[in-house]
């Protein structure tokens, strides 16, 4: 309606998280995204000083029991892979409100979802960052972690190393460790419509095959700009998932490549037999098609395009400061009273100043010792679970090598088997033709010749099926041997992860104690400090050293040994 004047909007509340300190540790500064289970911001770790992000359930979820289960099986699955397309964890617990929380690491980018937005890539592009992702997934695959929501959503694109492109895979909130019992009703249709596979739409559960299933739904979408099913409505999706045939990407845009139509053809296969066997499989593939294309210069970073760096980090005066303003007291309580009368409640509290700095100096200083071990143990816990995750990836793709061969083998006696069979109905026949045989000597010479050949041929092929039969028992006994080699490795990681978990928490929980010993020293040098200038502030002596303290402590956040987000006196 013309003429009609807009109403004002209501602001949008402040998220009242902001400013808090997760577990004493992660002050949380800003917002920065919403996923199914987690609300995630970026904070700082307020001792070491290092940019992560922290993930909080959704308010509205925290008394749903599976969700937290999930939750806590994200950074367990993440963290046991290790790799480095995959987004690395650093931390998980739960505060003493009950707020379970997730700190990962810190990345800046862009959603493979908002570089879908405008279109389709160039090939070289979209196999490069298709090939990272099955890297990934390789080794995920390989410890027995199938991530199970695959999607544009949950690819971020960043910069490493002056590299674009870089890929990280996020999320891993309904992945899936194969050891674990399920922890979600039977039959539950979880993931993302648009990405799921077949069996995922029938209620299945997910597998390995369902992983390079997305995989295919997102390399169809950077080929052609769209996704392959479409549909306002989840259960028509699910269907055309579960019966449909997808389109081929080049009836949409005739200048897809041969060969790339060819991979994401096979991917979207309904039947999860007749994907690549593995990502290993897929992997190679892409690595083939990569070499075939020519070199573009999509993946050098300019200072054009390069990330932002993180914001700084906050200046603070630290447990330091809290000496200072103490010899500040005692100062101006010389200064009021000198000649040593000052009231007892004055001199107490200049005591007992003194002593919380004091204190608080050897806390700060036990944290910091702490916090340096946990660090440690991190890396050297990073470090060995990626020497034994390139091990079972290495043994891994021995294997998946051999199991192709073994059902090329197979296959192959399939075929001599069915040759034999024919070649020795062949044999019966000219034998009996042979038996029966009468008439000229050059007529019989002919069909004993052909017996005899018959003969000679079905003997070829005895031998031939017999030297694949022992190729087959080879290459079999071969995979069953990595297979052993592999399980060995994933249980002896299993067991390093869950010894190095109990370790980690044992060290948080020294860290959380000495937390809630350093605020409640802040609070009493709060007090303290309360007490003390609303007593000397009527004091003309000290004026000055007032106005000092005064202009020290303003604009700047009073912080305790762990420096909590709360702010000093005055």
């Amino acid at each position: 309606m013309q003429g009609a004047q807009r109403l004002p909007q209501p602001a949008k509340p402040a998220d009242p998280m902001l400013g808090r300190t997760i577990a004493g540790r992660y002050r949380l500064e800003a917002r920065i995204g919403e996923g199914g289970m987690g609300v995630v911001y970026r904070a700082r770790h307020v001792l070491i000083d290092r940019i992560v992000a922290v993930k909080l359930i959704r308010p509205d979820l925290r008394g749903e029991t599976h969700l937290r289960a999930w939750m806590l099986r994200e950074a367990r699955a993440a963290n046991r892979v290790d790799h480095a397309h995959i987004i690395d964890i650093h931390d998980i617990g739960e505060t003493g409100e009950s707020e379970l929380y997730l700190v990962m690491e810190y990345l800046v980018g862009q959603s493979l979802s908002s570089e879908l937005a405008r279109g389709s890539m160039a090939l070289g592009r979209g196999v490069d960052i298709l090939e990272q992702m099955c890297a990934a997934l390789a080794r995920a695959h390989d410890l027995g972690v199938v991530h199970r929501d695959l999607k544009s959503d949950n690819i971020l694109l960043t910069s490493k190393g002056g590299r674009k492109d870089f890929v990280k895979i996020l999320d891993f909130g309904l992945a899936h460790l194969a050891m674990d019992p399920r922890l979600a009703p039977k039959g539950a249709v979880f993931g993302t419509p648009e990405y799921m596979a077949p069996e995922q739409a029938r209620g299945e559960e997910a597998t390995p095959q369902s992983d390079l299933y997305a995989l295919g739904v997102l390399f169809f979408e950077m080929l052609t700009g769209q996704l392959p099913f479409r549909s306002d409505d989840r259960e028509t999706l699910l269907e055309m998932q579960r019966t449909a045939i997808a389109p081929r990407p080049r009836s949409i845009k005739p200048d897809v490549l041969p060969a790339a139509e060819s991979i994401v053809v096979r991917l979207l296969e309904k039947d999860r037999r007749k994907r690549f066997q593995d990502a290993h499989h897929l992997h190679e593939e892409l690595k083939t098609l990569q070499r075939s294309l020519p070199s573009t210069p999509w993946d050098i970073n300019t200072s054009d395009n390069a990330a932002p760096p993180p914001p700084p980090p906050p200046q603070s005066p630290g447990v330091i400061e809290w000496a200072s303003r103490a010899a500040l007291f005692s100062r101006m309580a010389s200064r009021a009273y000198p000649t040593g009368n000052a009231p007892s409640d004055v001199q107490s509290a200049v005591s007992q100043a003194w002593d919380l700095a004091s204190r608080a100096s050897r806390l700060e200083g036990e944290v910091a010792s702490h916090t340096r071990k946990l660090e440690a143990l991190e890396r050297r816990g990073r470090a060995l679970r990626a020497e034994i995750g390139r091990k079972v990836e290495e043994l891994a793709h021995e294997e998946s090598r051999a199991l192709r061969e073994l059902a090329s083998e197979q296959t192959e006696v399939g075929r001599l088997r069915e040759g034999l069979l024919q070649g020795e109905k062949g044999v019966a026949q000219a034998k009996q033709a042979a038996d029966q045989a009468t008439g000229a000597t050059a007529q019989m010479r002919v069909i004993f010749e052909r017996a005899g050949a018959a003969a000679a041929s079905v003997e070829a092929k005895r031998e031939q099926l017999k030297e694949h039969e022992q190729k087959a028992l080879q290459k079999e006994a071969q995979a069953r041997d990595l297979r052993r080699q592999i399980e060995e490795l994933r249980a002896q990681l299993a067991r390093y992860a869950e010894a190095l978990e109990e370790d980690l928490a044992s060290g948080r929980e020294k860290v959380a104690e000495r937390t809630r010993e350093g605020i409640g020293y802040e609070k009493a040098f709060s007090e303290v400090s309360t007490l003390l200038l609303n007593h000397l502030k009527g004091k003309p002596e000290a004026r000055d050293l007032l106005q000092e303290l005064i202009a020290a402590m303003h604009g700047q956040t009073y912080n305790s040994p762990v420096k909590n987000e709360s702010r000093g006196p005055g």
